[in-house]
């Protein structure tokens, strides 16, 4: 006897009928025997068979997206897999949750003591070794600066090849048309930490405007391991070597990051960090083996557009990675109604139908890859930009004393420094950051779908207001001083 596929539709109750009709002997009762029932509850939990499979569970769980479960009944699928689930989740979340908590306070506590160390000690632009620095007008003196109008309105190029501290450094307050720096003891003088491995000893614009993990994190530790292993010291390895090397290092990431396996995408992130740390250690090299102490970007050279290029393969890499995870695993984007299997009527648009969940297209996946790529690309513009501009501005040694004093001016002026506070949480590197961190905790889509759209706004808002701190600042430093634009900044 064969039996015959029959459709029923929403409201057809012949099933609920067929199914009534069966009788069912109410006096049998099924129950499943516990030998354990005399034991307490963590006892018998403790029994049950599904409690050996613990930990292979909670592997399949972490590491595949769908588990199937098969027991039988009473081995404790349906009670106890959400209690091994629930405690190991959440534990583990706490622990990102308390460690990524910690990150954010240390770096605003390093944000205050950078802001401190700004306002309160001198800015030595001294960036080489051993090398030429500005001085002041042979025969001068500090109070000769606010005394002298010929040594305030001439163009010479103050330099000279003694000392190692500019001369102005010398004082403890410098005043001139109501400019007032302060100059006191160095701040090398007074830290614990060596120099060459605090990031507040050598406050330059990159570093004001970097972000905090690379700054903070990253940098001190590309010295310390450039301390140990001396390749600045070598004269076979090149910083564009380590370029070249951490853009297959950004690949193998990318292929780990298109894994279905939530583990091999959480190794992607770290391998994905660990070319980060490259990129901090080529750039240390490259300064160390030209002698520039400090963050500083060597616009022109020819290493500088080589780790650019390296950056943006290996960002490059990152988004083909995240693309194709997304594309072979497309989140859910909720409910959709569709036409029902036996249509009610001849209407193609019938109200009625079956409830079905889809899943994303692959033009969506490929439209939120494309918005961020193009923030990214936009970021990474202005921020290497405006970088260049400031350190035109503020970091140039052929400046008479009068620039030298405005430069200080604006390089301690809390305008400048929230402009610079604002490129630090939004530049590429802390963009990439917060990707990486979405994919690590599993949030990926949901990290594209927030940043969409108000990254951009983010981004264009800070250009604008950075494009007019610019104009302003050349305008104080190497034009005309007027009172309004000197109390404007």
């Amino acid at each position: 006897m064969t039996t015959k596929i029959k459709f029923l539709k929403p409201d057809d109750d012949s099933f609920t009928s067929e199914r009534d009709a069966v009788s069912v002997d109410d006096s049998v009762s099924t129950f499943i025997f516990n030998p354990h029932h005399s034991l307490s509850l963590n006892s018998q939990r403790e029994r049950l068979p599904i409690r050996s499979y613990r930990d292979r569970i909670l592997y399949c769980l972490e590491n595949y997206q769908t588990l199937v479960l098969v027991g039988e009944t009473g081995s404790g699928k349906s009670t106890q897999v959400p209690q091994m689930i629930g405690p190991s989740l959440s534990h583990f979340s706490k622990l990102l949750l308390t460690l990524l908590f910690g990150l954010i306070v240390w770096y605003l506590y390093m944000d205050v003591l950078l802001y401190l160390r700004i306002h309160n000690y001198p800015i030595d632009r001294n960036y080489h070794f051993n090398t030429t620095i500005l001085s002041l007008p042979p025969g001068g003196s500090p109070a000769a600066i606010s005394s002298s109008s010929s040594s305030s309105s001439s163009n010479h190029n103050y330099l000279t090849g003694s000392g190692t501290k500019r001369a102005l450094a010398t004082t403890t307050s410098i005043n001139y048309n109501g400019l007032t720096v302060n100059n006191n003891v160095d701040y090398s003088e007074i830290t614990w930490i060596p120099c060459d491995i605090n990031p507040l000893c050598d406050v330059t614009v990159k570093a004001v405007m970097l972000d905090q993990t690379n700054h903070y994190l990253f940098a001190p530790m590309a010295t310390i391991f450039d301390n140990i292993v001396g390749i600045s010291r070598s004269s076979w390895i090149t910083a564009n070597m380590i370029s070249f090397f951490h853009v297959f290092v950004a690949i193998l990431a990318g292929r780990l990051i298109a894994s279905d396996c939530l583990g091999m995408r959480r190794i992607g992130v770290v391998l994905f960090q660990f070319r980060t740390f490259l990129d901090d250690l080529d750039g240390h090299v490259a300064r160390a083996k030209k002698n520039i102490r400090g963050e500083r970007s060597e616009i022109g050279t020819s290493g500088y557009y080589i780790d650019g290029l390296c950056d943006g393969l290996g960002c490059i890499a990152l988004m083909i990675g995240i693309f194709v995870y997304l594309k072979n695993n497309p989140p859910r984007r909720g409910y959709t109604q569709l036409q029902s299997i036996i249509p009610m009527s001849d209407t193609k648009n019938s109200d009625t139908g079956v409830i079905y969940k889809v899943k994303v297209t692959t033009k969506k996946v490929v439209r939120k890859v494309l918005c961020f790529s193009g923030q990214l690309l936009l970021s990474s513009t202005g921020w290497n930009r405006y970088i260049a501009l400031y350190q035109d501005m503020l970091e140039r040694n052929d400046v008479t004393p009068t620039q030298y004093l405005r430069q200080n001016f604006v390089f301690k002026s809390n305008h400048f420094f929230c402009i610079a506070w604002l490129w630090r949480i939004f530049n590429v590197h802390a963009l990439l950051h917060c990707l990486l961190l979405g994919i690590f905790c599993d949030k990926l889509w949901e990290f594209l779908r927030l940043i969409q759209y108000a990254g951009y706004v983010a981004i264009i808002v800070i250009v604008c207001i950075t494009e007019m701190h610019v104009l302003e600042v050349q305008k104080f430093i190497y034009k005309q001083l007027t009172p309004a634009n000197s109390t404007s900044l």
